[in-house]
């Protein structure tokens, strides 16, 4: 599973629907000082409040930056002066084309779409902070997609870069292109770095592979045959292997086996059943219905 690329040292640049009234804003530069804008288009038209320092498209608004996309009813971006920085002798959009200014969160609202070639996400509201590089993604049927992996949830999706952390809180959902599926109250990715960006801190543009998830509150584990339950568990989704703790439940059609733990390999199907210290695991087994 790899996480979308997405928000780097942010730079914005804005160009109106209409070409004639195209305008650059340029926020801050690349690592090398060069700018490296985020194009911005709106059917109904970009608004610039230099009192509330913001600019907001609206109407199928729409921000590319290299190989990533934002659609959303709404775009809204704050920006600040950066520090030290002189207000320049003709003011006014001077000071942005200038890049004496800053963008430091850019909100998405309404219908929020957010992908590149292969992977996608969906909520109606998605605020980006560059100050802490964390993206938070809310709202209803939240939804990131994957080649290998679909993740849902509740409450919300949220990736933090410096952590290189994902997690999907409320009813989270993770189901492999095969069918196996991982489900709890909380879920936490941890990604190591893509091989392109491995070293670097370019926020969501570093994502890679999914090499840790915990599991945490309710945890239902689904693989082609069975369906095992606990409170807690640990998956390595490069080994397939998986544990669970916490009055752990195995079901095999009519069959079920308990224990305090279970090491499960969802990708053979074989679980081995663990007794607490001092104690047992049960099962029940209807013969002839299978192992």
């Amino acid at each position: 599973m790899r996480l979308f690329p997405f928000f780097g040292a942010l730079v914005f640049g804005a160009a109106l629907s209409n070409p004639a009234l195209a305008q650059s804003l340029n926020f801050g530069a690349s690592p090398n000082g060069a700018p490296v804008p985020i194009n911005i288009t709106a059917s109904q038209g970009i608004e610039w409040q230099q009192a509330g320092q913001v600019v907001i498209a609206t109407g199928h608004a729409q921000a590319v930056r290299g190989a990533v996309t934002v659609d959303a009813d709404q775009l809204i971006a704050h920006y600040r002066k950066k520090p030290g920085s002189a207000a320049p002798a003709g003011g006014g959009a001077d000071a942005l084309n200038q890049g004496n200014d800053e963008l430091y969160e850019l909100d998405a609202i309404g219908h929020v779409h957010i992908f590149t070639a292969t992977d996608n996400a969906y909520g109606d509201h998605a605020v980006y902070s560059m100050d802490s590089a964390v993206l938070v993604l809310t709202g209803r049927h939240l939804k990131l997609t994957t080649p290998t992996d679909v993740i849902t949830a509740k409450d919300a999706i949220e990736y933090y870069s410096a952590k290189r952390e994902a997690v999907a809180r409320g009813d989270a959902l993770i189901v492999a292109r095969d069918g196996r599926s991982i489900a709890a109250d909380t879920l936490i990715g941890y990604l190591a770095p893509s091989a392109a960006t491995s070293g670097t801190n370019t926020g969501l543009s570093q994502a890679g592979r999914l090499r840790k998830v915990d599991a945490i509150g309710h945890v239902v584990i689904h693989t082609s045959t069975d369906t095992a339950t606990g409170t807690r568990g640990v998956y390595l989704p490069e080994t397939g292997m998986a544990r669970l703790g916490g009055d752990v439940h195995i079901l095999r059609g009519p069959n079920e086996l308990t224990g305090s733990d279970a090491l499960f390999n969802l990708k053979t199907g074989v679980a081995t059943l663990l007794a607490a210290p001092g104690g047992q695991v049960a099962g029940t087994v209807l013969p002839g219905s299978g192992p």
